[in-house]
């Protein structure tokens, strides 16, 4: 079990590193230091309900509507101190329930205020890193506010800027936008920031590595010094450290220790294949029924669009989304695979953060990322929710590296479900090649299963495919 931990502040040696500050209990919340690690000590604290946050009865509405009644690790722990108005800094992976964490406690304030906001103004400010986690985020915040008098503004590039500008022009309490596109609006004026009380800067880590850090500082620099900020990463670089220091003052952190790398309601596989047979392999497979909802990451664009159009052909409903389709050809095949109308959605890394679709019962790492902790993301979009599901990697001779970096760094041996005698073929060909006979060895081992998990073949039909670009 994942489990929630909070630096205390009673250790004498940290005492002049921590200001202490009240909780409604009587206890105290815990400050990091300005270098934002944790204490060498941590206490857990636990949370039941939702009902013990003090919450406005729209939002406890809102809450009871949608289903939600027991808090996450991230929730509970982040909630109380953000609701006290404190800065704070979050660490949890992704798929944690991180947004309610700080949607909740900014909707409360916003709310309490009692204020309006002025033209092309807004009262709180919400940075994602890509489009797609800054829809949902804004689906979460106006499914929340809906019986409230709240209104919200989605600042994303991809699409035209004139309804942005319009919408921004009547002054919103809230925006939830990409780094590009605020930082546009803010240079002509259309977004200004100096009314803002409430900042968040989700996925940072994130961030950081889409090369958005310039655009952070300046979003930073032209905010009011008396705001509340909140950070929510799901690592902690140094880099991320730093801008943490930058932003928040005298924060708590919040942090979720992760059990294991990769959940074990994940059954892992692997095919060892040649490269040539990749398509083959997935058309076979995508005929196995048990296969309702599937993922599958390539390494580039242009693999993406081509895999997605050759299913197609072949009559399996597909979806494409990459960095090079507009923001509407995006949504639109986001919309067509999570509204069942495509079974497959073929997609670069663009997706392998941050996107929520509820039942995908399958991850096929089609190309295996040179990234080890690019699988643990890509496979972390199934299995959601309690449930669970399979991750099915195809592995060709170019990849053996890959393969081992992952099972490094997830502590699990992938089961081989297809392709042994191939690879122990080509291992006997080429003694010193990378990844042996591939038996398995060390770490946990998955148990074995059959090769096909999952299908259902159906008549070809994508929708919202439109807009497509080669890389």
């Amino acid at each position: 079990m994942a489990g929630l931990v909070i630096s205390p502040v009673f250790l004498a040696i940290f005492r002049n590193l921590f200001v202490p500050a009240s909780r409604p209990d009587g206890g105290l919340w815990a400050p990091c230091p300005r270098e934002t690690r944790a204490a060498p000590e941590m206490f857990p604290l636990t949370i039941e309900n939702f009902d013990g946050f003090g919450l406005a009865e729209p939002l406890a509405r809102a809450l009871r509507t949608a289903g939600f009644s027991t808090p996450t690790p991230i929730q509970a722990g982040a909630i109380p101190p953000a609701m006290a108005g404190r800065d704070l800094l979050g660490i949890a992976q992704t798929g944690t329930g991180k947004t309610l964490a700080f949607a909740l406690p900014t909707l409360q304030h916003l709310l309490g205020e009692r204020r309006r906001a002025a033209a092309f103004a807004t009262r709180a400010l919400i940075l994602s890193p890509t489009r797609e986690l800054a829809v949902q985020i804004d689906e979460t915040f106006r499914r929340l506010a809906a019986g409230t008098p709240l209104s919200t503004a989605l600042i994303l590039g991809g699409v035209g800027r004139g309804g942005q500008v319009r919408r921004m022009a009547r002054g919103v309490d809230l925006v939830i936008g990409t780094p590009g596109r605020v930082c546009d609006l803010m240079s002509t004026g259309e977004l200004r920031l100096g009314g803002v009380s409430h900042f968040v800067l989700d996925e940072a880590d994130r961030m950081l590595d889409l090369g958005f850090i310039r655009d952070i500082r300046r979003v930073i620099a032209a905010l009011p010094a008396a705001r509340q900020s909140m950070l929510f990463s799901a690592t902690m670089p140094i880099e991320v450290g730093g801008l943490a220091e930058s932003l928040l003052r005298e924060p708590v952190r919040v942090e979720v220790a992760a059990a294991a790398p990769t959940p074990l309601a994940i059954t892992q596989q692997v095919h060892h294949v040649r490269a040539g047979g990749k398509r083959a392999l997935l058309a076979d497979m995508l005929r196995d029924v048990e296969m309702r909802r599937v993922i599958v990451f390539t390494r580039t664009k242009r693999a993406a669009d081509r895999l997605a159009e050759e299913l197609d052909a072949e009559g399996f409903a597909a979806e494409c989304m990459h960095g090079n389709m507009s923001q509407n050809a995006r949504q639109r095949a986001l919309e067509g695979f999570r509204g069942g109308r495509a079974r497959v959605l073929v997609a670069t890394d663009l997706a392998a953060r941050g996107l929520d679709v509820a039942g995908v019962t399958h991850v096929v790492n089609y190309d295996l990322p040179n990234e080890p902790e690019s699988y643990v993301h890509r496979i972390g979009r199934t299995a959601r929710a309690g449930a669970s599901g399979v991750a099915i990697a195809f592995c060709d001779a170019s990849e053996r590296g890959f393969l081992r970096a992952i099972e490094r760094l997830t502590g699990v041996r992938l089961a081989i479900v297809g392709g042994a005698d191939w690879l122990a073929a080509s291992a006997e060909e080429k003694p010193r090649a990378p990844g042996g006979r591939g038996a398995p060895h060390g770490g946990r081992t998955q148990r074995e299963g059959s090769g096909r998990q999952g299908s259902g073949r159906q008549s070809s039909g994508r929708q919202g495919s439109g807009g497509r670009r080669a890389a």
